[in-house]
């Protein structure tokens, strides 16, 4: 008797059903100046050829598109069928797996890549598949966040360190991951020499928020940090006075709220790591 296996799953549990369009969206919208900012400063130039390789609902290919203008080329991928159907409204967007990709190798100047490489069970094999894209001279940007711990609760360093703590935790158990396995993709300088590319260089951005805040960073903030990656999945990761002091600052009609306090102050990073390739 023969069993169907399970479709195959990224370390993170991503699936070509799976979708988060509106996580998605809400960190592009947070985080689009200094997005912006990493893309402009790549020098990019009209005509060129750039892939957004993990586009998710396809923000940055507007963003790209600007860059390269009229006679350039913008191309998104991605695995979930939901995340592309979104991004095909904002550019062109096909769907497939980072490790197939549907394009001959020395197709483009420029592979842009952002929260991507963590959701790779082998991540050195997604960068070679990437790398193989460019031609002669192309670069590769692999954009990830929070290299260093994100600070939130900027009065309460050791609530910070038990809800981070318990963050983990979770991934742990929910993906059997180990915090050496999720910390790995930190080595994207590293991944990006093993390939061969060249000149390869890290610029690390400071998304700074204080109050009071902006629609769109409370929209991710509250909605994905607090609401989604944090909420009640980890009661039980949690010591039950520490979870209800992270419950009222992060609870909108809390008088406690931790966006309307006015020391309020929410730093995450942006890192992006760039390699060239150049023929031996």
């Amino acid at each position: 008797m023969s069993v169907n296996p399970l479709p195959a799953r990224g370390l993170l549990g991503d699936t070509a059903a799976r979708d988060y369009s509106e996580k998605l969206r809400r960190f592009n919208a947070f985080a689009a100046p200094e997005l912006r900012a990493a893309i402009a400063g790549l020098g990019l130039r009209p005509g060129m050829r750039v892939l957004d390789a993990g586009c998710g609902t396809g923000e940055a290919l507007a963003w790209l598109a600007a860059e390269v203008g009229r006679h350039g080329n913008v191309v998104g991928v991605d695995l979930s069928r939901a995340h592309v159907e979104a991004a095909r409204a904002l550019g062109d967007a096909v769907q497939a797996d980072v490790a197939a990709l549907p394009f001959a190798a020395g197709t483009f100047d420029l592979i842009w890549s952002v929260n991507v490489v963590n959701h790779l069970r082998a991540p050195r094999d997604g960068v070679r598949a990437l790398a193989s894209l460019l031609r002669d001279g192309g670069r590769l940007a692999l954009g990830q966040s929070s290299f260093l711990p994100d600070m939130v609760f900027a009065w309460d360093a050791r609530l910070e360190r038990v809800v981070n703590e318990a963050v983990r935790a979770y991934y742990r158990d929910k993906y059997a991951v180990d915090e050496r396995g999720l910390a790995a993709v930190r080595a994207t300088v590293g991944l990006l020499r093993e390939e061969g590319l060249h000149d390869v260089r890290a610029q690390t951005f400071s998304i700074d928020r204080i109050s009071p805040v902006n629609p769109d960073d409370e929209r991710y903030i509250a909605g994905t940090l607090f609401r989604d990656s944090w909420g009640s999945r980890l009661a039980t990761y949690m010591d039950a006075d520490d979870y209800d002091a992270m419950m009222r600052l992060c609870d909108p009609v809390n008088a406690a709220f931790a966006l309307r306090r006015p020391d309020f102050h929410f730093l995450q990073t942006f890192t992006l790591t760039t390699g060239t390739l150049s023929a031996k």
